[in-house]
């Protein structure tokens, strides 16, 4: 049975960005229980240096998210785990990272939270990356593996998961 035909797509039946969305609306919820600041108001000056590291972090989620979109485009590829790949696309920032779609929306989520001043997010932020890694790399993986043997191996051994 070891070399019947790959499975359709990966197995992952709902959009990954609801992980990192759930979290964060989790530190909110948090938040407003047990207000947890980054920089308090004591701390004007911290607080002017964490908005711009939020900014920088927002910028850079939209530089790495529009990049590995436009690279996906090009590749004629979907960005919907519940589709099948069409190609194994190696290029692009996917030269550094094996999932730099996931490790941008985590550059996203820790800018906003550090744009809000809201500690919460940030907790809960490894706990989305445990489960985007689990729920969803992992599937995808073992469905990329399935589907482009050998060049699935190579690019693995090649190119780190995250960074």
């Amino acid at each position: 049975m070891a070399d019947s035909q790959p499975p359709p797509h990966s197995g992952v039946n709902f959009p990954p960005p609801f992980v990192y969305v759930a979290a964060f609306v989790a530190g909110l919820l948090l938040h407003r229980v047990w207000p947890l600041a980054i920089a308090g108001p004591d701390h004007e000056s911290a607080r002017g240096a964490v908005l711009v590291a939020g900014m920088a972090l927002l910028l850079a989620w939209l530089v790495l998210m529009f990049w590995a979109f436009a690279t996906f485009r090009r590749a004629h590829t979907t960005i919907i785990p519940n589709l099948p790949a069409a190609a194994l696309v190696t290029s692009g920032p996917y030269r550094i990272s094996r999932n730099p779609m996931y490790l941008s929306l985590a550059l996203g989520y820790a800018g906003l939270a550090l744009m809000l001043n809201k500690g919460w997010p940030l907790i809960l932020l490894p706990i989305a990356l445990v489960a985007i890694d689990r729920l969803v790399i992992a599937r995808e993986e073992r469905y990329l593996a399935s589907a482009f043997r050998d060049e699935f191996g190579a690019y693995a051994r090649r190119v780190r998961r995250w960074v």
